[in-house]
């Protein structure tokens, strides 16, 4: 029996495993997390009908995902630094072309359809060569194939290539609000069921209704990487970042000033980093990479709907093919031209989220 080992219980690494499954061919997910509810999954994410829906429809779990998918926050609404609407987008009655769902709720829906055990919680992949996985808890595996779903700072990556990702000079400060109908009405309005973005050229704010009562917000600007450390202050100095950002909206309505100032808790940094374009690799019989692994691009709506797209067509090649290593080839002949192309047209576009031009994306 091939040994296939899946490094990531992401969307794109359980999507993987589920086809893989559907297919009758064992697998393995090994996830760093301790549990499936070490932490916050994060924010919500829009799926779209002609790549991550596809890949849910090959998992067998398309209409489970409309059972629980948000059509609702498929709505956009473009504002002014005064809060006021520019444009706004309400999704038609039965409009399914990128409803939402939140992260947290799309793993468990991934994870509750795989075979008990498939995951093994705890396993922190310290390195690979492609036949020997060793992990940080001092354990040691040996596999057939090495999938890379770990995301942007990927241990399986550099086992076919040496790139790393750079910052792109964008830097992203997450801001929660919660039970926000009742804590936070004004900003519940604000944002509507859906998403609001808000820009003046050299900084933006990009507002996520997501489920359970809850809105993310994230502050959006150019800033060197430790930019916080830089003007002498910590992660956890909730009072000084905040006041160093009110300096930076100080021209902004207070309508929008209160996304910087009511949150509910700390903010979390998340600088935006891109791997080089294009980002190809010399096939390797025993190690391939998907999603962000492969292809970590800016968060302009495709990155999620990419790496499900991929597990897709990994897991169908391997299904079909004759061997490990043709599959892989395979399979990297639709995924690497296809990333590759879109790679290049959101290069440097990290900056399209502080346009006022009404296409910029955060989801």
């Amino acid at each position: 029996m091939t040994r296939i080992s899946i490094i990531g219980a992401g969307p794109g690494g359980l999507t993987c495993a589920r086809i893989l499954q559907r297919h009758g061919i064992t697998v393995t997910v090994y996830e760093r997390d301790p549990g499936r509810d070490a932490r916050n999954q994060g924010g919500s994410l829009d799926l779209h009908a002609d790549d991550g829906q596809i890949a849910l429809r090959e998992a067998g779990l398309l209409d489970a995902f409309h059972a629980v998918a948000r059509p609702e926050g498929q709505e956009m609404r473009q504002l002014d630094i005064n809060g006021e609407i520019r444009t706004h987008h309400i999704p038609a009655a039965g409009e399914l072309f990128k409803p939402e769902i939140d992260r947290g709720t799309l793993r468990d829906l991934l994870l509750d359809s795989l075979t008990p055990g498939t995951v093994r919680w705890g396993h922190a992949l310290t390195a690979t060569d492609g036949r020997t996985l060793r992990f940080e808890n001092g354990s040691t595996v040996e596999t057939d194939l090495v999938i890379g779903a770990d995301g942007a700072h990927s241990r399986v990556r550099p086992a076919v290539s040496p790139a790393v990702p750079q910052y792109t000079g964008i830097s992203f400060l997450e801001a929660r609000f919660d039970d926000v109908d009742n804590r936070h009405p004004e900003i519940a309005g604000l944002v509507g069921q859906g998403s609001a973005h808000a820009a003046d050229g050299d900084r933006a704010l990009f507002i996520q209704r997501n489920s359970g009562g809850h809105i993310r917000v994230y502050i959006i600007r150019r800033a060197a990487a430790d930019w916080i450390a830089a003007a002498g202050l910590t992660p956890g100095d909730t009072t000084g970042i905040r006041a160093h950002l009110l300096d930076e909206f100080a021209g902004w309505n207070p309508r929008l000033r209160q996304l910087i100032t009511d949150n509910d808790g700390r903010y979390a940094d998340r600088p935006i980093y891109a791997l080089p374009v294009p980002h190809t690799w010399a096939h390797h019989p025993t190690v391939t990479l998907l999603g962000d692994a492969a292809h970590l691009m800016p968060p302009l709506g495709v990155g999620v709907n990419m790496a499900m797209l991929d597990a897709s067509d990994l897991a169908l090649a391997l299904a079909g093919g004759d061997t490990v290593g043709t599959a892989v080839q395979a399979y990297e002949r639709i995924m690497l031209p296809r990333s590759a192309d879109l790679a290049t047209m959101l290069d440097g576009r990290a900056e399209d989220l502080l346009t006022t031009d009404d296409h910029a994306n955060a989801s």
